[in-house]
C-alpha cells in the first residue's frame, strides 16, 4: 500500500511539474534578454526537481515543459531547444538513481549541476547549429556571427542561465523532498 501512495505522490508531483513547466514560457515576464538570444528565467526549475525524483519524472516533466513553449508560439528552433532538455534531465536522474549520495555535500551537488549545464549547453548548441548554417535564425544572428551567437550566447549563456535554475531547484528541492520521503 505504501508503495502504491509512494507512485501516486509522484505521478501528482510531475503533473504539477508538468502544468508549472508548461505555464512558465506562456507567462513568465523574467525574461532575459541579450540579442539576439533571450533566456526565461527559472524555466528549467520544473525539469531540475523531476531529476531529483527520478528518471521517468524527469522524461515527462521535460517534453511537457517543451510543450509550454510550442503553446506560446515560440520559433520552432525555441522549441526543439527545450525537448533537447530531455538528454540532460533523464541522465541526471539516471545518475542520481545509481549515486544519490551526490546530493550528501554541497562540492558534490554543486559539480553534479555544472555537469548537467554543460550537457545542457551541448544539446541546445546542436540543436541551434542546423538553424543557424541552414539560414533559420534571425538576422541578429548572423551579424554577431556563429561563435558570438551560438558558442557564447547559446552554449555559455545557457551554462550560466541552467545553474541559476539548478541553485533555485535545489533551494525548492530541500522542503520539497521531505514531502516526497
Amino acid at each position: 500500500m505504501q508503495h502504491r501512495d509512494n507512485r501516486i505522490k509522484k505521478m501528482v508531483i510531475a503533473a504539477l511539474l508538468i502544468a508549472i513547466g508548461i505555464l512558465i514560457p506562456i507567462i513568465s515576464p523574467l525574461k532575459i534578454v541579450l540579442e539576439p538570444a533571450s533566456f526565461t528565467l527559472a524555466s528549467h526549475v520544473p525539469v531540475f526537481i523531476a531529476v531529483f525524483i527520478s528518471p521517468l519524472t524527469a522524461l515527462a516533466v521535460s517534453v511537457g515543459s517543451a510543450l509550454g513553449f510550442l503553446l506560446a508560439g515560440l520559433p520552432l528552433v525555441v522549441t526543439l531547444r527545450a525537448l533537447s532538455h530531455v538528454l540532460f534531465a533523464v541522465l541526471g536522474a539516471y545518475i542520481l538513481k545509481r549515486r544519490p549520495q551526490i546530493m550528501s555535500s554541497t562540492p558534490k551537488t554543486l559539480l553534479f549541476g555544472l555537469l548537467l549545464s554543460v550537457i545542457h549547453a551541448v544539446s541546445e548548441v546542436a540543436v541551434v547549429i542546423p538553424f543557424y548554417f541552414g539560414n533559420g535564425m534571425g538576422t541578429a544572428y548572423y551579424a554577431k556571427g556563429f561563435v558570438v551567437s551560438v558558442i557564447l550566447l547559446v552554449g555559455v549563456g545557457t551554462i550560466v542561465h541552467s545553474m541559476v535554475d539548478y541553485l533555485i531547484s535545489l533551494l525548492i528541492w530541500k522542503p520539497l523532498k521531505k514531502v516526497m520521503n
